[in-house]
């Protein structure tokens, strides 16, 4: 009876001690496994990634152009990895680390370069690939969702984006803008539609504002030391070569044929507008620009450089067709804006503006470049347009 009993006490402390153990392994167990991803396009793209856990997980990521949906999860569970184009010519690479109880897994991304730029423009490509967009959004006149104009981001334009009706390529390989007088506006406070180039010397980092005197926009060499050191740049050269191959022909007689080509825009002004305009009568059109000062310095100046603004000017015998191809560079060195139009077999024609006392080199005051069309015509037909191609379009700063 004795044996009996000690054999039943010896078996029922086995299976105890068993069972104990058992359950300790079960709970020392971790689980978290990554399943794998190829190399992402040059283009803006996401791809998934399965999450194989038995615990809560969280993700760790400090790359700017890597976004993780969502960032952390109990379990099993399905990520979404998404990257915003690629705007330089080489390849690039991240991490995101998933972590969870005593467990990491490093997930790399690796992204292709951009396509190299040849400068040869391919009616096949879209304009990134032509063009160097790396440091351009794009305004288009179609509502965004609260009445005013959807912005193109500077991803999602060096993802190859096209749009028939306002920005594409041409059959020559130019770049094509065109905007109707109807459309959405890019504020309440804008008269006009447009679709225009903005720079953004930030690239695909958002997490720089898009305003301020900060590492997206430039300031005049003459701004006081501390913005120049927190600028993106100082000074700056635009240039570009384009044809303007419409104009508006309805409207007040005051708008029609007007369109703006290409900006320096500060904070509240301009301190160059440059105009192309052409009067339905008229076989040439003009060139001319405004220098708008900031509140307190003075009342806007118009300044003509081929043709006159007016009106009801006659045809300038020096002036450029639809379609005829031309150059412009706009210059700001310091406080000196230095404005050249440029046309084959004949002489530059330039214009300089001593900007010293326009209010533009004081603190605060932050420059961007920008080009395309910005129509000036409000009172004309819905369907009535601008238009114009551009086969160049080039720019550089100072760095600071």
């Amino acid at each position: 009876m004795k044996i009996s009993f000690r054999l039943l006490f010896l078996g029922s402390l086995f299976l105890s001690l068993f069972s104990c153990g058992s359950n300790d392994s079960e709970e020392e167990l971790e689980v978290l496994s990554l399943s794998t991803i190829t190399e992402f396009s040059a283009n803006q793209e996401t791809q998934s990634v399965d999450v194989t856990a038995n615990m809560y997980w969280y993700t760790r990521n400090t790359t700017n152009w890597i976004t993780v949906t969502p960032t952390n999860g109990t379990n099993n569970k399905t990520v979404e990895i998404s990257v915003s184009a690629n705007t330089d010519f080489n390849k690039r690479t991240g991490t995101i680390t998933f972590i969870g109880g005593s467990l990491s897994e490093d997930l790399i991304i690796t992204q292709a370069a951009k396509e190299e730029v040849t400068g040869e423009l391919d009616p096949d490509k879209a304009p990134s690939q032509n063009f160097d967009l790396s440091t351009w959004n794009l305004s288009i006149p179609v509502d965004k969702g609260n009445g005013t104009a959807t912005t193109i981001t500077v991803s999602e334009i060096n993802s190859a984006y096209e749009n028939s009706n306002y920005f594409y390529t041409a059959d020559d390989g130019g770049m094509v803008f065109k905007c109707p007088v109807d459309g959405f506006k890019t504020s309440e406070n804008t008269s006009y539609t447009r679709v225009e180039f903005r720079e953004m010397l930030r690239g695909t980092d958002t997490s720089i504002s898009t305003q301020g005197v900060n590492k997206n926009n430039w300031v005049f060499g003459t701004a006081p030391q501390a913005d120049i050191a927190a600028a993106a740049a100082y000074d700056g050269e635009m240039s570009a070569t384009l044809s303007v191959n419409h104009v508006t022909t309805t409207g007040d007689s005051s708008q029609q044929g007007r369109v703006i080509v290409g900006q320096i825009h500060a904070n509240d002004d301009e301190p160059i507008r440059l105009y192309y305009r052409k009067l339905a009568n008229n076989t040439l059109g003009s060139i001319y620009f405004a220098h708008e000062p900031t509140d307190g310095n003075g009342s806007e100046q118009w300044y003509e450089m081929i043709g006159s603004r007016s009106s009801s000017a006659s045809n300038p015998s020096d002036g450029i067709a639809l379609d005829e191809k031309f150059s412009y560079t706009i210059k700001v060195v310091g406080d000196l804006l230095t404005v050249t139009i440029i046309r084959e077999g004949k002489e530059d024609v330039v214009e300089t503006v001593d900007m010293k006392d326009s209010g533009f080199n004081v603190s605060g005051q932050y420059m961007y470049f920008k080009a395309g069309v910005y129509n000036q015509n409000n009172s004309g037909d819905a369907d009535d347009y601008v238009q114009a191609t551009f086969y160049s379009l080039e720019k550089s700063h100072t760095a600071n």
